[in-house]
């Protein structure tokens, strides 16, 4: 044993000097996603609160005087762009509610029954998910025009809700897989129906995997343009609309206004990723485990 001690030594900090670069490397990296992600979010919150000449700066201060200018602009110049905020809102729940609702039902089903006409389904809900929105939007408007249902929350609801159903039906399925069937044939030999062992029994102990599909859902929602812009023209117009208005203004777009109402649409979708991103990490990483 005392032979090999002149070989053991050295490999052993060879092998906790390998391990502390690896660490630096590692730290180092995620530093730079973490400024990388990071920077413009703070970049846009910073400009809202500089006056117009400071924005565009070169080299730009680190120390000024923060002003509400451009807030007040939004609110007075764009009088309607909170009132949109309240639109997008509305879509936002409603659609994911929907969408949920839609989701923890064919979930369960996909989850529970098997069959050839159900595998089948699922590459079709996987496919459709992977058409562009736009592939969508052309063939749907004169549909949406003849039904009156343009520019109505409704069928933003509808749209958005539908987008990320197929999405949101395979995370909830991957959950319920992981609940064991033990627990239907309990609540059914007691006398459960199928639809409060479903309410009951599944859906309590799949609430993480609602939570995350209900983020996902929102997030989208909240933020999306396209449907909104071809679906809507006045009264449950959007807030991203308005704020392409203000790019697109005839007297050239107003920075500070910009800056100030991006912020004012990040800051409830980014407190919610800060705050349920356990169930963000829950839902992208759905199924990676066999449980």
């Amino acid at each position: 044993m005392t032979d090999l001690a002149p070989f053991v030594v050295p490999n052993l900090a060879a092998r906790r000097a390998s391990a502390l670069v690896r660490s630096i490397v590692r730290t180092f990296l995620f530093g730079l996603i973490v400024v990388w992600s990071a920077f413009p979010i703070l970049y846009v919150i910073v400009s809202s609160l500089k006056s117009q000449k400071e924005i565009f700066k070169f080299p730009p201060d680190l120390l000024f005087t923060p002003t509400l200018e451009h807030y007040v602009s939004l609110a007075t110049t764009w009088n309607g762009y909170f009132a949109t905020l309240g639109n997008s809102l509305i879509v936002a729940v409603g659609a994911t509610i929907l969408a949920c609702a839609a989701s923890i039902l064919s979930g369960f089903v996909y989850s529970r029954y098997t069959n050839r006409l159900l595998a089948g389904s699922v590459l079709y809900l996987i496919a459709i998910r992977l058409l562009p929105p736009i592939v969508v939007t052309l063939p749907l408007f004169p549909l949406v025009d003849a039904l009156k249902l343009s520019d109505t929350h409704f069928i933003l609801i509808v749209l958005y809700a539908t987008f990320w159903v197929s999405l949101c039906t395979m995370i909830m399925k991957t959950f319920i897989d992981k609940i064991p069937r033990t627990l239907d044939e309990a609540a059914m030999v007691d006398g459960a129906t199928t639809l409060q062992t479903l309410t009951r029994v599944i859906f309590p102990l799949a609430l993480q995997g609602v939570a995350a599909c209900a983020i996902f859902v929102f997030i989208f929602s909240w933020n999306e343009y396209l449907f909104a812009l071809i679906f809507t023209t006045q009264h449950a117009k959007t807030a991203p609309l308005i704020i392409s208005e203000v790019m697109d203004s005839v007297s050239g777009t107003n920075w500070g206004v910009l800056f100030a109402g991006v912020t004012v649409q990040l800051m409830p979708v980014t407190l919610l990723v800060i705050f349920a991103q356990k169930f963000l990490i829950a839902g992208l990483t759905a199924g990676s485990v066999k449980g």
